[in-house]
């Protein structure tokens, strides 16, 4: 079987690739394949040929999408309609990566996959209409919505804060939004694991649990060993060009009565990236 990866330079397709050691894999990097090009797309598919395609791909800098938003849609929401075209006359499976932004965080609950979807940001909205796209082909389909996502490599909020706290005596962190770290190597053996189920249709895939940043940044610096003070502010005391949602809290329960398992804790799984990053 014929698997192609986009994106693999990025956290989630570095973590997939290691986990495709049965497939035939087809692997592409930006240079390789431009997602903000989707004109492009149609050819290298019909060429390439996938049974399944895994869309890792994304533009994900949230506050830049504010300034840039034909860009965030080329590749957030364009570049996915085409492969689901693609995919639709293939037959093919597209597995593609979505967000907890693509709700407005007011409810108090966690979210499930059917509730109302209200983004708050251009990149929400973006990734949001390449969910829509998608479903919208009547391609096979497995979309997949994450949140927080780091990593041991690459840019994201763990390295940043690691890195920060051997810098600096005091960050000051936000505590009033709330959502799940999790990590890319989690993604990437639920992916596998759900793959192997055949499941189709959208799934929230997340670690388990609930924390703010700041508490996810406590937990890093406490990991680490390091001295530095993590100090909560508000959403307010920390202005940005994209508005976050305040809950981005997702709820697992169809992924985990789906594959009969469950994402793990998000404590447990900071940890042990963070002794890998650590151990670089």
């Amino acid at each position: 079987m014929k698997v192609l990866v986009t994106g693999v330079t990025g956290q989630v397709g570095a973590a997939l690739l290691p986990r495709l050691a049965g497939f035939e894999v087809v692997a592409v990097e930006r240079a390789q394949l431009d997602l903000a090009d989707p004109d492009l797309l149609s050819g290298f598919i019909r060429d390439t040929g996938p049974d399944i395609i895994l869309n890792a791909a994304a533009y994900t800098a949230v506050d830049r999408a504010e300034s840039e938003r034909a860009l965030a849609m080329k590749v957030n929401a364009d570049a996915p309609a085409v492969l689901a075209e693609e995919a639709k006359r293939s037959g093919s499976l597209l597995v593609h990566y979505s967000t907890d932004y693509v709700f407005d965080g007011e409810k108090a609950a966690p979210y499930v996959e059917n509730d109302p979807t209200n983004p708050l940001s251009v990149y929400g909205a973006t990734k949001l209409a390449g969910e829509q796209a998608i479903v919208a082909s009547g391609c096979r389909h497995l979309i997949l919505r994450t949140s927080w996502v780091y990593a041991a490599r690459g840019r994201n909020f763990l390295l940043t804060i690691l890195r920060a706290a051997k810098e600096r005596p005091e960050l000051r962190v936000v505590n009033d939004q709330f959502g799940a770290p999790t990590s890319a190597d989690a993604i990437a053996d639920g992916t596998l694991r759900i793959l192997k189920e055949k499941a189709e249709g959208v799934f929230h895939m997340t670690c388990a649990g609930r924390t703010s940043w700041h508490g996810f940044a406590e937990e890093i610096v406490r990991c680490a060993g390091l001295a530095a003070a993590v100090t909560p502010i508000t959403t307010a005391e920390y202005p940005t060009a994209a508005r976050r949602p305040r809950n981005s809290v997702l709820d697992n329960a169809k992924l985990a009565k789906t594959l009969g398992w469950s994402m793990p804790e998000w404590r447990a799984e900071a940890r042990r990236v963070l002794a890998q990053a650590t151990a670089r």
